[in-house]
């Protein structure tokens, strides 16, 4: 299992970055391939100063090697030895008007032969449009519905909650779906979830690069590039406090440089800032909650 999901991973960065570019149509990727020190390594894409991306990364990795036993017991691991192969992506538009967007499949397997999959995609819009934001979840939700009817409201659910700053009271974004640790049980076994995870996958580029296309054109202003920066400054905070795949790509002895991709170029932190009443900044800001109903 582990060498089918490395090689479809692979072929998937290849495929992805070939549609950024596509979508771009201006800059291109550079690549990266780097060595862990106990097995195995990666390949880090980054795109930047382009007509759409300021910056953004998809990133392969495929290693292997025993973790420490402290990581090992923080990540519930059955066994300090393992293998993780997954592809991450982050991609910071430098129109406001373009939502931030995350997503990731991953395949990990303990040195017992336990393994699971996780994954997830989710929107950062730094202006809501309440019709793209159905447009999104109804797109994540027709993929989960053709390999579970429950599929869609538990990994909503979870991304609501895994996409959450405690400390600032508010969802990073919009959600999305996410899961972890999914492991064969009951009708499902480890080459339906593999399914999932690929389907999952698949839907992303379409549907953000749709989002892209119609957003591409539109204007802003100062204030609302200041805005912008403001939002990145919660996404990074996220990032670098509660994100699991960065505590894990640190914890294991993972490259810096590729981890800390999905920081953007630029971000901005102002004291006690609170956008003005009834502004569309505010009105963006009720959306960052849980349970919001974007598919009804």
């Amino acid at each position: 299992m582990k060498k089918r999901v490395e090689a479809w991973i692979r072929e998937f960065q290849d495929r992805l970055c070939r549609a950024l570019e596509e979508c771009d149509g201006q800059a291109l990727f550079q690549e990266d391939n780097w060595q862990h020190e106990t097995g195995g390594g990666g390949r880090s894409r980054v795109i930047q100063n382009g007509a759409i991306f300021e910056k953004g990364g998809v990133n392969f990795s495929a290693v292997s090697g025993e973790m420490p036993q402290a990581a090992a017991a923080k990540l519930l691991m059955p066994d300090n030895r393992y293998f993780a192969t997954g592809v991450s992506v982050v991609l910071h538009p430098s129109n406001p008007m373009i939502p931030i967007t995350h997503m990731n499949v991953r395949y990990l397997e303990a040195g017992n032969g336990e393994a699971w999959f996780g994954g997830g995609i989710d929107l950062t819009p730094i202006y809501v449009d309440v019709v793209q934001g159905r447009y999104f979840h109804a797109q994540l939700k027709k993929v989960c519905d053709q390999h579970h009817p429950d599929f869609y409201s538990r990994f909503k659910q979870w991304a609501d909650d895994y996409f959450y700053l405690p400390h600032r009271h508010e969802t990073r974004g919009i959600g999305g779906v996410f899961f972890d640790r999914l492991t064969p049980a009951g009708d499902m076994d480890i080459d339906q979830l593999f399914a999932l995870v690929q389907d999952v996958a698949d839907v992303f580029a379409p549907t953000y690069t749709h989002i892209i296309n119609q957003n591409r054109h539109l204007t802003y202003t100062d204030q609302q590039k200041e805005w912008q920066l403001l939002r990145r400054g919660r996404y990074v905070e996220f990032n670098l406090v509660h994100d699991r795949g960065t505590k894990f790509g640190l914890e294991t002895g993972g490259r810096v440089e590729s981890i800390l991709m999905s920081l953007p170029t630029y971000a901005s932190w102002r004291y006690n800032y609170k956008p003005e009443p009834g502004s569309p900044e505010e009105k963006t800001q009720q959306f960052l909650k849980k349970g919001i109903d974007w598919v009804k």
